[in-house]
């Protein structure tokens, strides 16, 4: 596929090695214009960046090479990979986002970002549970690419994974409250296996948790509570890890 190069100074000098990315980053880049993301992806003081920037047109920016760590993911958190930016290729899709009037992505732009993704995944051997989203990682601080990311399009395409469930039949265990421990644990040890990572004892982080994966996994109802949807959700996401 072809690329506009275009220059970000906000990266690690030193380069890693190729083998060490394992992970995609999917993002939004919440500004009013693409000029306002490639300016501030690009300007030296916002010390933000990303590997790549695809506008609503689809046409794609590489700002940083892959053998460098771009900054993109901050703190964050995913199976055993703590701090992603060493370990991960960050994609930002051009998107006003929630603080400025949220929008689904555009057709062309989502087709850029599913042969990219596939040339990824084929160069660095990424699996495709590792294909996630900056709130996945971040939920504290992080709601991007949002629910209106279209996710099981991607899965679709064999960038990143899916349940097998029919919507309609979901839809009757929704609201229906887990209320035992068991269930509970189960549920946690399922979205540990899928990458996830929280504590339990810290309720903000255990709600935002949820509200990510709801994010991700079942945007019909985003409200951080545990119910059987996401629990019969979570199973089944672990049998195609």
């Amino acid at each position: 596929m072809k690329t506009k190069n275009i220059f970000s100074p906000n990266f690690n000098k030193e380069k890693r090695s190729l083998n060490s990315i394992k992970i995609i980053v999917i993002h939004y880049t919440g500004m009013q214009s693409e000029r306002e993301s490639i300016q501030k992806l690009c300007n030296s003081n916002s010390r933000v960046s990303s590997h790549y920037l695809i506008n609503r047109n689809g046409k794609v920016f590489n700002l940083v090479h892959d053998s460098h760590v771009a900054w993109h993911a901050g703190k964050s958190c995913w199976g055993k990979y703590q701090n992603l930016n060493k370990n991960s290729i960050g994609i930002e899709l051009v998107n006003k986002g929630h603080q400025f009037g949220y929008t689904s992505f555009k057709k062309k732009q989502i087709a850029s970002l599913i042969e990219l993704c596939i040339r990824l995944i084929k160069k660095y051997k990424i699996k495709k549970r590792n294909i996630i989203g900056h709130s996945d990682i971040a939920p504290l601080r992080k709601i991007d690419p949002g629910e209106k990311f279209p996710w099981k399009y991607l899965a679709k395409n064999k960038v990143g994974i899916w349940h097998s469930y029919e919507p309609n039949f979901l839809k009757r265990h929704r609201r229906l409250k887990v209320l035992t421990k068991q269930d509970k644990k189960k549920f946690i040890k399922n979205l540990n296996k899928i990458g996830y990572c929280f504590s339990v004892k810290k309720k903000p982080f255990f709600i935002k948790t949820i509200k990510a994966f709801q994010r991700h996994f079942r945007k019909e109802l985003i409200n951080g509570i545990l119910d059987h949807e996401c629990l019969m959700i979570a199973q089944n996401l672990t049998k195609k890890l």
